[in-house]
């Protein structure tokens, strides 16, 4: 148990009188079980699961063979969109070696309100949700996944997992301790206030386009 958990569950325990609930083995024990409880069953594989999920959140998806093709998958989508060559990417490792073509306007930082495009690196995927998971940091700025009008983002293949829980012991397993934020992102913004009538890009992208990396990272 951490130390900020352990205290904060010592000051419960002090304002109501009780033992240290920090110290209660019963408690800890629990604590670092991770239990799971009931959860859905279906016969699909994660990545047809999530990208099912995904097409009925108003998510679009492209194949990539490797990550030499990531510049083109790109290319491809804003030319379909009728956007300029321009956007805001990811400092990951994984696009360390993006060669983009001439003509591109691709740069390696935070987005900013001016931005309409943004390419960033997804932690892992649920395939029970079709949610993209994405961790704060250095190499993953948060405001790539929530300023411009539209996201992209890379997802290896083989970092989609069953389900929520899977996500949280991956995190676990892979970095040991929370990062300062975890944005669990189902397709585009949306909102429904006004009439019920649903609006897309209400408190973030209006498009969420994955990119869907074979193979691994």
């Amino acid at each position: 148990m951490s130390d900020s958990r352990a205290a904060i569950l010592a000051r419960l325990s002090k304002s109501l009188a009780h033992e240290a609930a920090a110290e209660a083995p019963e408690i800890v024990q629990r604590i670092e079980a991770h239990v799971r409880g009931p959860q859905p069953q279906w016969e699909a594989s994660p990545r047809e699961r999530f990208l099912n999920k995904l097409e009925k959140v108003v998510g679009t998806w492209a194949e990539v063979a490797s990550k030499e093709n990531i510049a083109q998958a790109v290319a491809d989508y804003l030319a379909a969109q009728n956007l300029a060559k321009s956007l805001a990417v990811a400092p990951h490792p994984l696009l360390d070696s993006v060669d983009w073509p001439a003509g591109f306007r691709a740069e390696r930082r935070r987005a900013v309100g001016e931005d309409r495009v943004s390419l960033a690196v997804a932690f892992c995927a649920i395939a029970e949700t079709g949610s993209l998971v994405l961790l704060a940091g250095p190499d993953s700025p948060t405001t790539l996944n929530f300023l411009p009008d539209d996201f992209l983002c890379v997802l290896p293949t083989n970092r989609i997992v069953p389900r929520m829980e899977d996500a949280w012991a991956l995190l676990r397993e892979e970095r040991g301790t929370m990062p300062r934020a975890t944005n669990i992102v189902t397709g585009p913004s949306r909102t429904a206030d006004v009439e019920q009538t649903i609006h897309l890009g209400a408190h973030g992208p209006r498009r969420l386009h994955v990119l869907l990396l074979q193979g691994g990272a």
